[in-house]
């Protein structure tokens, strides 16, 4: 894998799950969840928001979704980003919209029903929107100056997807382009050192924001509200310090054993009975390759 591209949510549902069939017989279902979070606006006040997200979910997590998902419930999804594209049949302009495609899916509601939330938490009782991609640059950065005087700055950044085609068994590659918003010290900062063709990280949150289009009707795009860029492949002065391409395993066990505190003279510690840790395996229901399309 030589890109990454991961979205986490904790949301709310906001209506019943309803569950298709495709004609070959798989479940799908499509998730609307709503995530509370709170922000600071352009002049330093702090305000209250919510991002809504749609999550596909297919095969047995489908079912378990229309199963057990009600209106209100809270779950945590995994999955990626991907963005559908198709041709307005009205207008013959191009459309597209950006959904999470679900990998994992955990239900977050206790048997008794929702506690209620604790009075002055604001952190603890916060919802998650995080992003994670790793990807290139798809072109150079483009800055721009708030009315307020913030500078804010946007980039693309490409990630893919591979999977083998369970009817064909021929390999698969999706390509998929990220429109990464980053603002304030950061931004500067990256429009001085990232060009195109750069490799990122890039960690953040996804936003979807809407505009009426010059015929009236609402138009849509979803970013990635960055947090965190650091830019690949590059060298580290503080990591180069501890690199050493000479020493064998037998050696570093020597030098680790030389700095070993010494125990002469000192009391054996008591010692505990062991705990039996249960062990916990865990695998995704639903994964790439898995995926029909």
């Amino acid at each position: 894998m030589y890109s990454y591209n991961r979205v986490q949510i904790i949301g709310y549902q906001t209506q019943p799950v309803e569950v298709r069939q495709t004609p070959t017989g798989t479940s799908v279902t499509d998730l609307n969840l709503v995530v509370p979070y709170v922000f600071r606006s352009e002049n330093g006040e702090m305000l209250q928001g919510k991002g809504f997200h749609t999550v596909t979910i297919w095969g047995a997590m489908a079912d378990v979704a229309g199963q057990y998902l009600k209106a209100g419930a809270q779950v945590f999804i995994s999955g990626r980003m991907q963005t559908d594209s198709w041709d307005d049949q009205t207008s013959g302009e191009k459309r597209s919209k950006t959904k999470v495609v679900a990998m994992d899916m955990i239900l977050l509601d206790p048997k008794d029903g929702q506690h209620p939330a604790p009075e002055g938490a604001k952190e603890i009782g916060g919802s998650v929107n995080r992003v994670d991609i790793i990807g290139n640059c798809t072109r150079d950065p483009e800055m721009r100056t708030t009315t307020s005087g913030q500078q804010v700055l946007t980039i693309g950044v490409a990630t893919n997807d591979r999977w083998k085609d369970k009817a064909s068994g021929e390999d698969k590659e999706r390509s998929e382009f990220h429109n990464v918003v980053i603002w304030g010290d950061l931004a500067t900062e990256v429009n001085l050192h990232i060009k195109k063709g750069h490799r990122l990280f890039v960690s953040g949150r996804v936003q979807t924001r809407s505009w009426e289009a010059k015929d009236g009707s609402k138009r849509y795009t979803t970013e990635v509200i960055a947090e965190t860029v650091r830019l690949l492949g590059v060298k580290n002065a503080a990591a180069s310090e501890s690199v050493s391409a000479s020493a064998s395993p037998v050696q570093r066990e020597a030098s680790q054993e030389s700095v070993a505190p010494t125990t002469e003279g000192v009391a054996p510690a008591p010692t505990e009975e062991p705990v039996a840790v249960p062990s916990v395996e865990y695998a995704s229901e639903i994964k790439v390759e898995d995926l029909p399309f």
